[in-house]
C-alpha cells in the first residue's frame, strides 16, 4: 500500500511549529498525488493551508492511532519519527506521570524534579527475576536484565548512563547500584554492598558542585565495576574517574559553587575538632565566593558533612586520615586568599607575615619563607646553568591557582585510590557489571577545553552505541532469516578522526604545547591551515580568528581557542611541589608519590585484571621543565588513553543504555519543554535508534499474536491449522506490496506504517461490524418498540372505550339518583323550614308568656314589699310617739316629786330646831339606859356562867388548838397550793386572753387568707388551665425528646459499639503486630542460624579439605542443636563416642535458660491482656470447683497407693541424686584428669566402675524393697480390716487430694515425719494384729495424717469462703459501678452531642485504665504467689529427700538384710496399658533416626493415623516423666527438636516434608498441653485421658520452644508454597486469557512480552487451582489442624492477590477493561474453590479484596464527578497511590475505549487527599501473617495406639 493512500480525510498529521516543535492537525479532505496544499484543521480550532515543499514534496508525518499513544516502547509505534517519539514521551511524562520509556535497547529517563515512591525495596523485589518486557520501563528493569545476562551468559555487563547536567545521571547510576546491592547481597560479612553505596556520598562531596543547570552536578566521569563471585554475589568494586573539572577549584561562574566539600567544611567550622583549621564563612574565601551563591536551597551543608564523615568511617578511612584530608582542603581555601603586591612589571612579592599564607604553611607543615619565595619566583634550567627568575603578579596568581588545582587533583586521586583499596576483594572475581556515569554532550555560549574533551568522549560513546544498535538489528534479522539489506546510519568516525587521528586536533595541540613559544593563536592558525576546507566537519567562524567549529553528531559547536594550551599543559612549578614534598605533615607527601614514578596500571589495586580494575588516568600537570617523565603527558593525551581503555572495556561487555533527559531548565516538577527535549533526544542518540529501526522493519509480531490481533480480518475459510501459513495468506491479500513485510521463523516483520494500516483495516472492519450490529439491533429495537406501541394503542383504545361506556352508565345512574335526591332534598328542605318556623313560633310564645308572667310576678312582689314597708314604718312611728310620750310623763313626775321633797325638807328643818324635839329624844334615851342596865346585869350573870364554861373550855381549847394548828398548817399548804393554782389560773387566763387575741387575729388572717385563697384559687385555676396546656406541649416535647434520646442512645450505643469494635480491631492489630514482630525475629534468628551453619561449613571445608571423589555428611547439620540444647551432663557423657568423628571445633552451647526467658517474656508481652482476663476467669472457676469438691468428693486411690507413691518418690529422688553425683565425677575426671587417668585400664577408672556397680546393686535392693512393701501393705490391709474397709478407704482416699492441696511445706514435712514416726513406734499393740505391727503403725500414721489434712482442709475451706466473700464484694462493687455507669450515661445524655461523646470517651478511657491497672496488680500477685509456691515446693521436696536420706543412713545395710522378710505371693494381673512407651537410653538416637530423620512422610500420611510420630514421641516423654527422669525428658525433647530442624534443613524445599512436620509438631505441642495437668486444657479430656497427665515435670517452657519451632516451620512452609506459586501467579492470573477473545493484543515493540496465549508449559488458572488442590489434600492427609489449614490458605491467597496486584501496578499493558474482566473471572474461580473446600470463613477472600477492587476500577466508568465519588467509596482497600497509579496506567486496547482524563485523576486525588493510608505503592508480597496454634485436643486414647512394624521401632515397648 502506498503511503499517500493513508492521507485521507480525518487523518491526523504532525506539522512543524516554531514554539511547540511539532503540532497536531487533521486533514479536511483526501490528499491526491500532485496536490501542493493540504487543508488542515488544528487542535486550537483554526484551519490552515499547509504548503508542501515543491522540491521534495514530502508529506507531513502521520500521527499514530490513539491506541498506540503512551506505549512503553517507542519502537512499538507504527509511525517511527521525531514527533511521534516526542508526543509519546510527553503523554507518558505529563499525563501518566511515567518517567521511564523504552526506545529499543535504550531506557529514556526523564528527570521529574520530584521524589517519587518507585524506588523502594518492594519495587526492587517486584522487578527481581522478571523479564524486561513484562514490566513497565524502569531503571531496575535494566539493572535486572544486566544481572540476569551476567548470570546466564557468563559475560560481563555495562550500564551506560548519559545525559546533560541535571538530567539525573548520578541518581540513575545510584539506583542501579542499589538494585545490585539489594538483589545479589554480599558474599562475605564485610557488607561490600553497603560500602559500594557509601562511596557515593564521598565522591559527590569531592566531585559534585552546583551549576546553573543542576544543584548536584557531577564534574567528573566515573565508571564503577561491581565484582561478583561464581554465585553472583557482590565481592568488591573498583572505580575509574575521568577528567575532573579542576578549574572549578579556583574559578566559578555566576550562580555556581565550588565543590560541595569546601562549603561543608565551612558550615562545620565551629566544631571543636575543626578549630585548628581556622575556617569561617564561605564568603570569606576567594575560592568559594566567586559564584555569589554559597547556599543551596533545601540543603544543610553541616548535615551533609556529617554524612560524608560517616561514609568515610564506613569505608575504613580513619579519623586521623579524615582530619588530614580536611587540613589539605582547608589549606587550599587559605591558599586562595594569598595576595601578591607588584614591585615592578616583572616581579611581585608577598607581604611579610601574610596571614593566609602563614595559615597555609602551618596546615601543610612547610616553611613559610621557602613557600613565600617560590610563589614569587621560578627556576629556569638551561644546558649550562640554572637561573632563578622573579615572576609578575599575574603569573604568580596563575601559579598559585595551578598549585591549588594540582593539590586538589592529587587529593581526589588519593581518595579514589583509597576507596578502591577498601572495595577491592581478595576473592577472585568471576564477573562484573560496570556502571558508567559520564557527562553528556555539552554546548554553551563559551566552550573551552573541557567541553571539547566531553564532546570527544560522547562522540566515541555514540559510535559504540550506533555499532551496537546496528549489530543487534543485524542479529535479529539473521536469527529470523530475513534477507539482510544494508541500513544507512550516521557514522561519526570522520569526526573522531578529525579529533584523534594523526595531525588531528589533539595532535596539533600536543605539538604546540611542546613549542617554546607556542600560543593559542598559533595553534588556531595551524588548525585552519590543516583542516579548513579539507574536512567538511571543521569550520572557521566568520568573525573570529581564535575559534573553530566542529560538526558533532548532535550539533555544531564553536570552541574558543583561548586557554586550550594552558589547560592541556596544566603547568605547575616543580619548586613548589618540592616544598610540599618536604612537609612534616605525613599525608601530604603521600599525595605526590606518583610524581616520582610513572603511573602504573596496577598501582591502584593488586588485582590481576590490570586493564579493567586499574585506577583511572587522571589529568596531570604539564611542566615547562623536563625533570620528570610523567609531566611529558598532556591532559589531552591522558584523556585519549583513558577513553580508549574505557571503550575497550565497554566493547568487551554487553552494554545497556540509559539516556537521561532534562525536561526543563527551571527544575519545575513534571514540566515538559519540547524544545529542550528534542535537543537532548537528538544529542543522546534516541532518534538515531528510531531512525535505524525505521529504516528496516521496526514492527514485529509473532504469528500467534498477529493471528489473535487480526483474526477479525480473516474469513473462516482462511483459517488453517498452521498459524504461519494462515498469516501469510492473509497478508498477501491485505498488503499487495510484498516489500512492506517479511516472514521470519517466528515473527512477521513490517515496514513503518504497515501496522497502522492494518490497525486501520481492523478498526474499519470492527466499525463496519459495529454499524451492522447497531443497524440490526436498532431495527430490532424499533420493531419491538412499534409492536409494543401498537399493542399499547389497542389496549389503550379498549380501556378508553370501556371507560366511556362506564362513564355513560354512571351518568345515567347519577341522573336518576340526582332526581331522587332532589325529591328527598326538597321535601327535607320544606320540612326543615316548617320545623324552623314552628320552633321559632313556640320560642316566641314561650318568651312572650314568660315575659308577661314575670311582669305580673314583679308587680305582686312590689305590692307585697310595699305593705311590709308600710307595716314597719307605721310601727316605728307608733313606737317613736310612745317613747316621746313616756319621756314627757316621767319628766313631769320627776319635777313634781322634787317639788314635794323640797317641801318635806323644809318642814324637818323647822322641827329640829324646836325643844320638844329634844325631849322626845331624852325620853327615849332613859328607856334605853334602863334597858341597858338590865342587859348589863344579865350579862354579868352570863359572864360568870361563861367564865365557868371558859375554864372548862380552856382545856378543850388547848387540845383543839393543836388540832387547829395542824389544820392551819394544812390550810396554809392548801393556801399556797391555791396561790400557785391561782397563779396558774392567771397565767392560763392570760394565755387564754392571748389565745383569744390570736384567735381573733387568726380569724382576721383567716378571712384575709380566705380572700387570698379565693383569689389564689381563681389564679390557680387559671394557672392550672395554662399549665395543662403547657403540660400537653411538654408531653409532646417530652415524647419528642424521649424519641430523640432513644435515637441518640441508639446512636451512642452504635457509636460505642463501633468504637469498641475499632478498639478491639486495633488491639487485635497490635497483637498481630507484636506476634508478627516476634515471628519475624524467629525468622531472622533461623536465617542467622542458617548463615552460621553456612559459615561453619565453609570454615570446615577450608580447614578439612575432603579427598577427591569423597563426600561425607555435613557435620554442621547438628548446629541447630545450639538453639535448644540444655546443658545435660548425661547427654554429653553418652554422646562422647559418637562425637569423636566431628571436627575439633565444638559449638558453644546456647544459654537456653536465657533464651527461654526471653521467649517467655515476649509471649507475656504479646498476650498480656488476655492472660489477665484468663487469670480472673480461672480464679472464679477454681472457687466454684472448690465448692463442688467440698460437697462431693471424687473417689480416688487408697492410702496404700499414696504410701507407695511417697516411698517410690523417695527412692527415685535418691537415685537421681546418685546419678547426678556420678555424672559430676565423670565430668570432673574428664575435664581435670589427663587422658591416661581416665583410660579404661586406669586405677581411677576401676574405682569409679566399682562405685557404679555398688550403687547399681543398692538401687536393685531398693527396688526389691519397694515391691515387698507394696505386697505386704496390700495383703495385710485386706486381711485385718475386711469389715471397716469402706470407712478406712474413705478416710485414706482423701490423702492424695489433701497432699496435693497442701501449700505449706512445713505441714507436708510434718505429716511425712509423723508417718515415719508411727512406723517406728512401739509394736506392743501391733502384735495384736500381726507379728511386726507395721500395718497398725501405718494405720495410726494415716490417721494422724488425715487429722492434719482435715485441719488443713478446714483452713482451706475458710480461705475459700473468704475468697467467695471477696468475690461477692467484687460483684457488689461491680453492681455499684454499673449503677454509676448508668448515672453517668443519664448525665451524658443531658449534655450536648460533642461534650457527650468527649465525656463518654474520657470515662471509657478512665475505666479501661483502671481495669488494666487492677488486672496488672492481680496478675502480679498471682505471679508472686506462683513463684513463692514453686520455691516452697522445691525447698521442702529437697528437705524430704534429705530427711529420707538421713533416715536411711541411720539404718545399716546389715539390719535391712537381717530383718526377716515374710514371703508374699504377688498375683499377676492382666496387662493394662497406660499409654506409655519405654525405651533404653542408648536407643534414643535410634528412635530419633527411625522416627524423624529417615521417616518418609508419604507412607506415613497414606497408611497410618495422622500425627503418629507426635503420639509416639509424647508417649515416650510420658514414660520418662513417670520415671521422674528429668535428664531423659530433656535429652529426648532436645533430640526431637534438633532432629526436626535437621530434616527441614535437608528437605526444606519439599512441601510434603514441611507440611508433615508442621502437623506433627503442632500435634506434639497439643499433646503436651492436653496432658499437662492444667485445668484449662483438661476440661476437654475424658477421665481416662486425665489419668495420663504428666505428674512430675512442668514442660511449659518446652511448649514455648515447640511453639517457636512450629512458627519457624510454618514460615518455611509459606516460603516453599510461595516459591511454587510464584511462577504461576502472573501467568495464570494476568497473562493467560481464561475467557478467550476478550483481551486484545497490542504491538509490543522490541522488548519481548510474555504472550497471553496458552502455549505448552504456560501456566494457566487451572494450574493454580490444581496446585491449590494439591496443597490442601497434602495438609489434610497429614492431619493438620483445620484452623492452621485456614491460615495457610489465607496466606496463599494473600500471595496470589499481592503478586497479581503488584504486577498489575507495574504493567501498563495489563491495565485495560478487558483485563479487569479476566481478573474478576479468575477471582471468582478462586472463590468457588474456597466454597468447595468450605474455607470461606478462613479470611482468604478478604485478602483478595484489593485485587477485586483494582479489577472493578478498570471496569467502572471514569468520566463524571459521580463516577469519582463511586470510585472513592468502592476502592477502600486500595491506597490513594494505587488508585491513581491504576488510573494513570489505564490503556485502551481498542479504539472504542477512552483514556482517563487528567482532570478526572485530579478529581480523584482531591477527594482522597484526606484519606490517611500508606504512601507505599506495592503490597508487601513477602508479608507473612502472624500464625496462631489454637488448642486442638485429640480424642484418641493413648493406650489404643499401635506401633506399626514398618517404622522399625521394635526396641520400644508399650507400658
Amino acid at each position: 500500500m502506498a503511503a499517500s493512500e493513508l492521507y485521507t480525510k480525518f487523518a491526523r498529521v504532525w506539522i512543524p511549529d516554531p514554539e511547540e516543535v511539532w503540532k497536531s492537525a487533521e486533514l479536511l479532505k483526501d490528499y491526491k498525488p500532485g496536490d501542493k496544499v493540504l487543508l488542515l484543521h488544528l487542535e486550537d480550532g483554526r484551519d490552515l493551508e499547509y504548503r508542501l515543499d515543491p522540491k521534495t514534496k514530502e508529506l507531513p508525518h502521520l500521527r499514530n492511532p490513539d491506541i498506540l499513544v503512551g506505549e512503553n516502547d517507542l519502537t512499538a509505534l507504527s509511525y517511527l519519527h521525531e514527533p511521534a517519539v516526542l508526543h509519546n514521551l510527553r503523554v507518558r511524562f505529563i499525563d501518566s506521570k511515567l518517567i521511564y520509556t523504552y526506545c529499543g535497547i535504550v531506557l529514556v529517563a526523564i528527570n521529574p524534579y520530584e521524589q517519587l515512591p518507585i524506588y523502594g525495596e518492594d519495587i526492587i523485589n517486584a522487578y527481581s527475576g522478571q523479564n524486561m518486557g513484562d514490566m513497565d520501563p524502569h531503571i531496575f528493569a535494566v539493572a535486572e536484565e544486566a544481572y540476569k545476562q551476567m548470570a546466564r551468559d557468563e559475560r560481563n555487563q555495562s550500564i551506560i548512563v548519559s545525559g546533560e547536567s541535571g538530567a539525573g545521571k548520578t541518581v540513575s547510576a545510584k539506583y542501579a547500584m542499589r538494585y545490585f546491592a539489594t538483589v545479589s547481597g554480599s558474599a562475605s560479612e564485610a557488607n561490600v554492598e553497603e560500602k559500594v553505596l557509601a562511596s557515593n556520598p564521598i565522591m559527590e562531596s569531592i566531585g559534585n558542585a552546583k551549576t546553573t543547570r543542576n544543584d548536584n552536578s557531577s564534574r567528573f566521569g566515573k565508571y564503577i565495576e561491581i565484582g561478583f563471585d561464581k554465585r553472583h554475589r557482590i565481592i568488591g568494586a573498583n572505580m575509574r574517574t575521568y577528567l575532573l573539572e579542576k578549574s572549578r577549584v579556583v574559578f566559578q561562574a555566576e550562580e555556581e559553587r565550588n565543590y560541595h566539600i569546601f562549603y561543608q567544611l565551612c558550615a562545620s567550622a565551629k566544631l571543636p575538632e575543626f578549630k585548628m583549621l581556622r575556617l569561617g564563612d564561605a564568603n570569606n574565601f576567594h575560592y568559594t565566593k566567586q559564584g555569589g551563591s554559597p547556599v543551596i536551597e533545601g540543603v544543610d551543608d553541616a548535615k551533609e558533612m556529617a554524612q560524608t564523615r560517616q561514609a568515610c568511617t564506613l569505608l575504613g578511612i580513619s579519623e586521623s586520615y579524615q582530619m588530614g584530608i580536611f587540613r589539605i582542603l582547608a589549606g587550599i581555601l587559605h591558599l586562595g586568599n594569598v595576595g601578591f603586591m607588584s614591585r615592578d612589571s616583572d616581579s611581585c612579592t608577598i607581604p611579610p607575615k601574610h596571614e593566609p599564607l602563614s595559615i597555609f604553611c602551618d596546615l601543610m607543615a612547610v616553611d613559610f619563607e621557602e613557600m613565600c619565595h617560590w610563589l614569587c619566583h621560578r627556576k629556569l634550567a638551561t644546558a649550562a646553568e640554572t637561573y632563578i627568575k622573579p615572576i609578575s603578579k599575574l603569573q604568580a596568581t596563575n601559579a598559585r591557582d595551578a598549585l591549588a588545582k594540582h593539590i586538589y587533583a592529587k587529593l581526589f586521586n588519593w581518595i579514589v585510590d583509597h576507596v578502591n583499596q577498601v572495595l577491592h576483594s581478595a576473592v577472585k572475581q568471576h564477573s562484573f557489571i560496570g556502571v558508567l556515569d559520564i557527562y553528556g554532550f555539552e554546548t554553551f555560549e563559551i566552550n573551552s577545553f573541557e567541553q571539547f574533551c566531553i564532546n570527544y568522549a560522547n562522540e566515541k560513546l555514540q559510535q559504540q552505541f550506533n555499532m551496537h544498535v546496528f549489530k543487534l538489528e543485524q542479529e535479529e534479522y539473521m536469527k529470523e532469516q530475513i534477507p539482510w539489506t544494508l541500513i544507512d546510519f550516521y557514522d561519526n568516525q570522520p569526526c573522531i578522526n578529525l579529533i584523534e587521528s594523526k595531525l588531528g586536533i589533539l595532535d596539533l595541540l600536543d605539538e604546540e604545547c611542546k613549542m617554546p613559544k607556542g600560543t593559542d593563536d598559533t595553534w588556531a592558525q595551524k588548525l585552519y591551515n590543516t583542516h579548513l576546507n579539507k574536512c567538511a566537519l571543521f569550520e572557521k567562524p566568520r568573525l573570529s580568528n581564535k575559534a573553530f567549529i566542529i560538526q558533532h553528531f548532535a550539533d555544531k559547536v564553536e570552541y574558543q581557542c583561548e586557554g586550550f594550551l594552558e589547560k592541556n599543559k596544566d603547568t605547575v612549578f616543580e619548586e613548589q611541589i618540592k616544598v610540599l614534598k618536604s612537609s612534616k605533615f605525613k599525608m601530604l607527601p603521600e599525595l605526590f608519590q606518583d610524581d616520582e614514578k610513572a603511573i602504573s596500571p596496577s598501582s591502584a589495586t593488586s588485582s590481576g585484571r590490570t586493564l579493567l580494575t586499574r585506577t583511572p588516568a587522571k589529568p596531570t600537570k604539564g611542566r615547562p621543565g623536563q625533570a620528570a617523565k610523567e609531566h611529558k603527558k598532556t591532559v589531552g593525551h591522558q584523556f585519549r588513553n583513558s577513553l580508549h581503555l574505557l571503550m575497550e572495556t565497554l566493547n568487551a561487555t554487553t552494554p545497556h543504555y540509559v539516556r537521561c533527559i532534562k525536561p526543563n531548565d527551571f527544575k519545575f516538577p513534571f514540566t515538559f519543554d519540547e524544545k529542550r527535549a528534542v535537543q537532548q533526544l537528538r544529542a543522546c542518540g534516541v532518534l538515531e535508534t528510531i531512525r535505524i529501526s525505521a529504516a528496516g522493519f521496526p514492527s514485529r509480531w509473532t504469528y500467534q499474536e498477529f493471528f489473535s490481533r487480526y483474526r477479525v480480518l480473516m474469513k473462516q475459510k482462511d483459517v488453517l491449522s498452521e498459524r504461519k501459513q494462515t498469516c501469510k495468506n492473509v497478508l498477501e491479500k491485505l498488503i499487495e506490496d510484498k516489500d512492506k513485510y517479511q516472514f521470519g521463523k517466528t515473527k512477521i516483520f513490517f515496514r513503518a506504517g504497515q501496522v497502522a494500516y492494518l490497525e486501520k483495516l481492523r478498526a474499519d472492519k470492527l466499525r463496519a461490524a459495529c454499524i451492522r450490529i447497531q443497524k440490526t439491533i436498532r431495527g430490532w429495537l424499533l420493531r419491538k418498540k412499534f409492536l409494543r406501541m401498537r399493542k399499547a394503542a389497542i389496549t389503550v383504545q379498549r380501556y378508553v372505550r370501556g371507560h366511556q361506556a362506564r362513564c355513560y352508565a354512571k351518568f345515567l345512574r347519577r341522573t336518576k339518583a340526582a332526581t331522587i335526591i332532589q325529591k328527598y332534598w326538597r321535601m327535607y328542605v320544606i320540612r326543615q323550614r316548617y320545623k324552623i318556623w314552628r320552633t321559632a313560633t313556640i320560642v316566641l310564645q314561650s318568651y312572650l308568656r314568660g315575659y308577661l308572667a314575670r311582669n305580673r310576678y314583679r308587680k305582686i312582689l312590689r305590692e307585697h314589699k310595699a305593705v311590709i314597708i308600710q307595716k314597719w314604718v307605721r310601727g316605728w312611728l307608733a313606737r317613736t310617739y310612745y317613747k316621746r310620750s313616756m319621756h314627757a310623763i316621767i319628766y313631769l313626775q320627776c319635777c313634781f316629786r322634787r317639788m314635794m321633797a323640797k317641801r318635806e325638807l323644809k318642814k324637818l328643818k323647822i322641827e329640829a330646831r324646836s325643844v320638844e324635839r329634844y325631849k322626845k329624844l331624852h325620853i327615849g334615851m332613859e328607856n334605853k339606859i334602863m334597858q341597858l342596865q338590865r342587859k348589863v346585869d344579865e350579862q354579868n350573870k352570863d359572864y360568870k356562867c361563861l367564865m365557868e364554861k371558859l375554864t372548862n373550855l380552856e382545856g378543850i381549847y388547848n387540845s383543839e388548838t393543836e388540832k387547829l394548828r395542824s389544820d392551819l398548817e394544812r390550810l396554809q399548804l392548801s393556801e399556797e397550793e391555791a396561790k400557785i393554782a391561782t397563779g396558774r389560773v392567771l397565767s392560763l387566763q392570760e394565755e387564754i386572753a392571748k389565745l383569744r387575741k390570736d384567735l381573733e387575729q387568726t380569724q382576721c388572717e383567716k378571712k384575709s387568707i380566705e380572700e387570698c385563697a379565693d383569689r389564689y384559687k381563681q389564679e390557680t385555676e387559671q394557672l392550672v388551665s395554662n399549665l395543662k396546656e403547657e403540660n400537653t406541649l411538654l408531653k409532646q416535647e417530652k415524647e419528642a425528646l424521649n424519641h430523640l434520646i432513644v435515637e441518640q442512645a441508639k446512636e451512642m450505643t452504635e457509636t460505642m459499639e463501633k468504637k469498641l469494635i475499632e478498639e478491639t480491631k486495633q488491639l487485635e492489630l497490635d497483637l498481630n503486630d507484636e506476634r508478627l514482630r516476634y515471628q519475624n525475629l524467629l525468622n531472622e534468628f533461623s536465617r542467622l542460624e542458617e548463615r552460621y551453619d553456612d559459615l561453619k561449613e565453609e570454615m570446615t571445608l577450608m580447614v578439612n579439605v575432603p579427598k577427591p571423589g569423597h563426600r561425607r555428611t555435613d557435620s554442621t547439620h547438628s548446629s541447630n542443636e545450639s538453639e535448644y540444647t540444655f546443658s545435660s551432663e548425661i547427654a554429653e557423657t553418652e554422646d562422647i563416642p559418637s562425637r569423636t568423628e566431628e571436627p575439633s571445633e565444638k559449638k558453644v552451647p546456647l544459654d537456653m535458660s536465657l533464651f527461654l526467658k526471653l521467649q517467655k517474656r515476649v509471649t507475656e508481652l504479646e498476650q498480656e491482656k488476655q492472660v489477665m482476663q484468663d487469670e480472673l476467669d480461672r480464679k472464679e472457676e477454681q472457687v466454684l470447683r472448690s465448692k463442688a469438691k467440698e460437697e462431693e468428693r471424687p473417689q480416688i486411690r487408697g492410702a496404700e497407693l499414696e504410701y507407695e507413691s511417697l516411698k517410690r518418690q523417695e527412692l527415685e529422688s535418691e537415685n537421681k541424686k546418685l546419678k547426678n553425683e556420678l555424672n559430676e565425677l565423670r565430668k570432673a575426671l574428664s575435664e581435670k584428669s589427663a587422658p591416661e587417668v581416665t583410660a579404661p585400664g586406669a586405677p581411677a577408672y576401676r574405682v569409679l566402675m566399682e562405685q557404679l556397680t555398688s550403687v547399681s546393686e543398692e538401687l536393685d535392693v531398693r527396688k526389691e524393697e519397694v515391691l515387698i512393701l507394696r505386697s505386704q501393705l496390700v495383703s495385710q490391709k485386706e486381711a485385718i480390716q475386711p469389715k471397716d474397709d469402706k470407712n478406712t478407704m474413705t478416710d485414706s482416699t482423701i490423702l492424695l487430694e489433701d497432699v496435693q492441696k497442701m501449700k505449706d511445706k512445713g505441714e507436708i514435712a510434718q505429716a511425712y515425719i509423723g508417718l515415719k514416726e508411727t512406723n517406728r513406734s512401739s509394736a506392743m499393740d501391733g502384735h495384736e494384729l500381726n507379728e511386726d505391727g507395721e500395718l497398725l503403725l501405718v494405720y495410726e500414721g494415716l490417721k494422724q495424717a488425715n487429722r492434719l489434712l482435715e485441719s488443713q482442709l478446714q483452713s482451706q475451706k475458710r480461705s475459700h469462703e473468704n475468697e467467695a466473700e471477696a468475690l461477692r464484694g467484687e460483684i457488689q462493687s461491680l453492681k455499684e459501678e454499673n449503677n454509676r455507669q448508668q448515672q453517668l450515661l443519664a448525665q451524658n445524655l443531658q449534655l450536648p452531642p460533642e461534650a457527650r461523646i468527649e465525656a463518654s470517651l474520657q470515662h471509657e478511657i478512665t475505666r479501661l485504665t483502671n481495669e488494666n491497672l487492677d488486672l496488672m496488680e492481680q496478675l502480679e500477685k498471682q505471679d508472686k504467689t506462683v513463684r513463692k509456691l514453686k520455691k516452697q515446693l522445691k525447698v521442702f521436696a529437697k528437705k524430704i529427700g534429705e530427711l529420707e536420706v538421713g533416715q536411711m543412713e541411720n539404718i545399716s545395710p546389715g539390719q535391712i538384710i537381717d530383718e526377716p522378710i515374710r514371703p508374699v505371693n504377688i498375683p499377676r494381673k492382666e496387662k493394662d496399658f497406660q499409654g506409655m512407651l519405654e525405651y533404653k537410653k542408648e536407643d534414643e538416637q535410634k528412635l530419633v533416626k527411625n522416627l524423624i530423620l529417615e521417616l518418609k512422610p508419604r507412607g506415613v500420611a497414606v497408611n497410618l493415623i495422622p500425627g503418629l510420630p507426635a503420639y509416639i514421641l509424647f508417649m515416650c516423654v510420658r514414660h520418662a516423666d513417670y520415671l521422674n527422669d528429668d535428664q531423659k525428658v530433656r535429652s529426648l525433647l532436645t533430640s526431637t527438636i534438633n532432629s526436626i530442624k535437621k530434616v527441614l534443613k535437608k528437605r526444606g524445599d519439599d512441601f510434603e516434608t514441611v507440611s508433615f512436620w508442621l502437623s506433627n509438631t503442632c500435634r506434639f505441642l497439643h499433646c503436651l498441653k492436653q496432658y499437662s495437668g492444667e485445668e484449662g486444657f483438661m476440661k476437654h479430656n475424658t477421665s481416662r485421658q486425665n489419668e495420663h497427665c504428666l505428674t512430675n515435670f512442668d514442660l511449659a517452657e518446652y511448649r514455648q520452644v515447640l511453639s517457636d519451632l512450629a512458627i519457624q516451620i510454618y514460615q518455611q512452609l509459606v516460603r516453599v508454597l510461595e516459591n511454587i506459586l510464584q511462577p504461576m501467579i502472573v501467568s495464570g492470573m494476568l497473562e493467560h486469557e481464561t475467557i478467550q477473545g476478550v483481551s486484545g493484543v497490542k504491538p509490543t515493540g522490541l522488548r519481548k512480552r510474555t504472550s497471553s496465549i496458552a502455549d505448552e508449559g504456560t501456566y494457566t488458572l487451572d494450574s493454580i487451582l490444581r496446585q491449590l488442590n494439591s496443597f490442601h489434600s497434602v495438609m489434610c492427609q497429614h492431619g493438620m489442624d483445620p484452623e492452621l489449614i485456614k491460615q495457610v490458605v489465607k496466606q496463599m491467597f494473600y500471595i496470589v492477590g499481592a503478586v497479581t496486584l503488584n504486577n498489575l501496578l507495574l504493567r501498563k499493558d495489563m491495565c485495560s477493561w478487558s483485563k479487569g474482566m479476566q481478573i474478576r473471572y479468575n477471582v471468582s474461580q478462586l472463590e468457588e474453590w474456597l466454597r468447595d473446600k468450605n474455607l470461606m470463613n478462613s479470611g482468604a477472600k478478604e485478602t483478595l479484596e484489593p485485587l477485586i477492587q483494582a479489577a472493578q476500577l478498570l471496569q467502572v466508568k471514569k468520566k463524571t464527578d459521580d463516577d469519582a465519588e463511586a470510585i472513592c467509596s468502592m476502592c477502600n482497600a486500595l491506597t490513594t497511590a494505587q488508585i491513581v497509579k491504576v488510573l494513570n496506567l489505564y490503556t485502551p486496547v481498542n479504539e472504542f475505549e477512552e483514556r482517563v482524563s487528567v482532570s478526572f485523576i485530579r478529581t480523584i486525588q482531591m477527594r482522597l487527599r484526606d484519606r490517611k493510608d500508606s504512601p507505599q505503592l506495592l503490597m508487601d508480597a513477602k508479608h507473612i501473617f502472624p500464625v496462631t496454634f489454637p488448642f486442638n485436643p485429640s480424642s484418641l486414647a493413648l493406650e489404643t495406639i499401635q506401633i506399626p512394624a514398618s517404622l522399625g521401632l521394635g526396641f520400644i515397648s508399650r507400658v
